[in-house]
């Protein structure tokens, strides 16, 4: 295989016939030692983290390609911690698409003046350019436009889908008795027809989740999750 890209908490490997192979790890996103899942660095590993971050992934892709909602999974090896996937070519130089139902992380760290900590918000999206040195900025609509990253048709598609994908794993996870307080995702363009798609994965890696009020680690997110 032929690697092509070393991330964060996975690595990718092109297969061929437009397939991608990720082998996920056990390094999460955080800064001192604490994990968020907005963070642009790698701040601590978590042994197991991969692997449950496969589990969970594997989960919600499978419930929405049964709902007909564009991803890119293909399928998955629990035991290898690595997942088959079709080759995608990120918008720009890499998006990510946060949806917020609460007003936590960097929300609340930016809006403080007029929003308390865990006030509920509608399905909020907002888009943040993935660029290490420059903090991930966030990007408006407009300037997604007006930069050529993504049209202001896509877009709408792009925060359609989120919301919709966003919706499914919310009500997946209040089945048991779990609160997603915000989710990161990743879009793409399917390099064999186009289509713009779900990429990168959907695990307590890139979520905020609670219980009772209580925040779930990523781990034991998935234990509760998939028990």
């Amino acid at each position: 295989m032929e690697k092509i890209y070393q991330g964060k908490t996975k690595d990718v490997y092109r297969l061929g016939d437009h397939q991608i192979l990720l082998q996920f790890k056990d390094d999460v996103t955080g800064e001192n030692g604490v994990f968020d899942p907005g963070a642009n660095t790698v701040g601590l590993t978590i042994a197991g983290a991969g692997r449950s971050g496969l589990k969970m992934t594997t989960y919600f892709f499978e419930v929405l390609n049964r709902l007909g909602i564009p991803t890119h999974f293909v399928s998955s090896d629990i035991d290898k911690v690595q997942m088959i996937v079709k080759e995608a070519q990120v918008l720009g130089k890499g998006l990510e698409v946060i949806c917020r139902y609460r007003a936590v992380g960097s929300f609340l760290r930016r809006y403080a003046a007029y929003c308390e900590e865990g006030q509920p918000l509608d399905s909020f999206v907002e888009v943040t350019i993935k660029d290490d040195e420059r903090g991930d900025p966030v990007i408006s609509e407009d300037a997604l436009a007006m930069l050529g990253i993504l049209t202001t048709e896509n877009y709408q598609v792009l925060k359609s889908l989120t919301q919709k994908i966003c919706g499914v794993v919310k009500d997946e996870l209040a089945k048991k008795g779990l609160e997603l307080y915000d989710i990161k995702l990743e879009f793409g363009y399917d390099k064999a027809d186009n289509t713009l798609l779900l990429i990168d994965e959907i695990s307590g890696g890139n979520m905020r989740v609670y219980k009772d009020g209580t925040y779930i680690p990523p781990l034991e997110l998935e234990k509760l999750f998939l028990s």
